[in-house]
């Protein structure tokens, strides 16, 4: 790179240039020093930053930020909405079912410290199994919205499916409801502008996640809003792993059949997943929403909490997400997810209990949509099995598997965004609601019998898959923190 700027530029300004990026490489040491979520990532950047500042400083800007700023102090405008939630969660904190000394009840209360609020009763669930059943739900219940929709994907393509969503939601913005509608510009890089246009004519308001503070984060294209989230009128809600696309209905001649689990529910917990749709709506645009904070409990009574994480966040709270409830576990954990790069706490958690003789099971995609996390996870493998995981790959000819479900014991399941990785636990904006509920997790269950029916077990270790496979592998672990 010297060479090539010598070339490029007079001595006296090349010197300069290189004196700057020298007195940028030591700021962000001392950067990488006070911010580092770890003592390994800290010394790796300070490594870096002084070995090759010229590689290492571009690479920081769009990597090193280990928070999303500003957002938390954005969250402040949402303080009423929270103390309703809570008081009206406080309603139904205790449930005469779920002993106060049980396993369960100690999850719960870890869980709720999480996220801040009592889980609910008072909640209907049905769980949709792969893209016809999810968007044939959603599209039912966008035609039934009398007040509002609210849609968020991290993933819109103007294709036929993205097409019929429009579709349907200028028809219902048309008829007097209000429509809005949220995307990730880095998951939706090719949505056109004829595509936006075409919505905000029909009275569809439909904005990026980071538009509004594009100026102060065009860096941090490291952090994603990776929900998939639709509310109706405040009362009903989906979340789960599909985005808005035709491969979601696997019609992707590559990839094929698209194996993939979203949850609709209706009552209280709505209020909740609306608040994550809420929060990242007032950061994308600075408008703070009217909407309805007391959705009418149904004829069920599922208890539901949405655990909604992010890089604003006090804690790592996605990675205490998975090491609360693999922790607590006393029987089995069942994880379908399409990537496997484990934190170190997750992973130490997962050997933890098979060590423990859990029955311990990760069920993954033989198929691979991105190389380097495909890769990446082959190198935990083997650390797992020796500790006892069941490591499933799903076939290759049955498709691609996307869903990401966790099945504890007999009375917890989750559905929602989080991948068992370092993204979903510390970079990306994410939704999973967790069901405190033997009948769901009894269905959850039998989903996932059937899932690994279709898949098979990982028994060759990393050093046999061949020579370039597991080299390859090893060397994407390097980059593990940010996959």
């Amino acid at each position: 790179m010297e060479f090539l700027l010598y070339n490029l530029l007079h001595p006296t300004l090349l010197s300069l240039v290189l004196a700057v990026i020298q007195l940028v490489a030591i700021y962000f040491v001392f950067r990488a020093i006070r911010t580092a979520r770890t003592p390994q990532g800290a010394v790796g950047w300070v490594v870096f930053l002084i070995a090759t500042p010229h590689f290492a400083v571009p690479a920081f800007l769009f990597f090193g930020h280990a928070r999303y700023p500003g957002y938390i102090r954005m969250r402040r405008a949402m303080s009423e909405v929270i103390a309703t939630l809570r008081h009206e969660g406080n309603k139904h904190a205790n449930d005469p079912d779920i002993p106060s000394d049980s396993p369960l009840a100690s999850r719960i209360y870890g869980f709720e410290r999480l996220a801040g609020f009592p889980s609910v009763g008072g909640n209907a669930t049905r769980l949709l199994i792969d893209g016809a059943a999810t968007f044939e739900a959603i599209f039912e219940a966008i035609e039934a919205a009398q007040s509002y929709i609210l849609v968020q994907f991290y993933t819109i393509r103007d294709d036929a499916l993205g097409r019929e969503m429009a579709a349907r939601l200028k028809a219902r913005a048309q008829a007097g409801v209000a429509v809005h509608v949220l995307y990730d510009s880095i998951g939706s890089s090719g949505l056109s502008n004829a595509f936006l246009q075409d919505l905000r004519d029909a009275g569809v308001d439909i904005r990026n996640f980071h538009a509004l503070r594009q100026a102060r984060g065009r860096f941090q294209v490291n952090f994603r809003n990776h929900r998939k989230i639709v509310i109706i009128d405040g009362n009903t809600g989906f979340l789960g792993g599909h985005n808005l696309g035709e491969e979601y209905l696997g019609h992707d001649k590559q990839l094929g059949a698209w194996r993939d689990t979203h949850l609709r529910i209706d009552g209280p917990a709505v209020a909740q997943l609306q608040l994550a749709f809420a929060e990242d709506w007032l950061w994308s645009s600075g408008d703070k929403l009217t909407l309805n904070w007391k959705p009418a409990p149904s004829g069920a009574d599922r208890r539901i909490l949405v655990m909604s994480t992010g890089p604003a966040d006090r804690f790592e709270t996605g990675s205490l997400y998975f090491s609360n409830a693999i922790g607590a576990a006393t029987d089995r954990i069942w994880i379908a997810s399409p990537y496997f790069v484990p934190d170190g706490d997750v992973l130490t958690a997962l050997k933890l209990a098979a060590l423990r003789g859990l029955d311990v099971r990760i069920l993954l995609p033989e198929k691979r949509d991105h190389w380097l996390v495909w890769l990446a996870g082959h190198a935990y493998f083997d650390e797992v099995r020796r500790a006892g995981v069941k490591v499933l790959r799903f076939a290759e000819e049955e498709g691609f598997l996307h869903e990401k479900v966790l099945l504890i014991d007999n009375d917890f399941a989750a559905v929602g965004s989080h991948n068992l990785d370092n993204r979903s636990c510390r970079l990306n904006f994410e939704s999973s609601a967790l069901v405190f509920d033997s009948d769901f997790a009894a269905e959850v269950e039998a989903m996932l019998i059937a899932d690994m029916a279709r898949a098979r077990p990982v028994k060759t270790r990393l050093d046999d898959m061949g020579f370039w496979l597991s080299n390859a592998a090893l060397a994407a672990r390097i980059f593990a923190p940010v996959l």
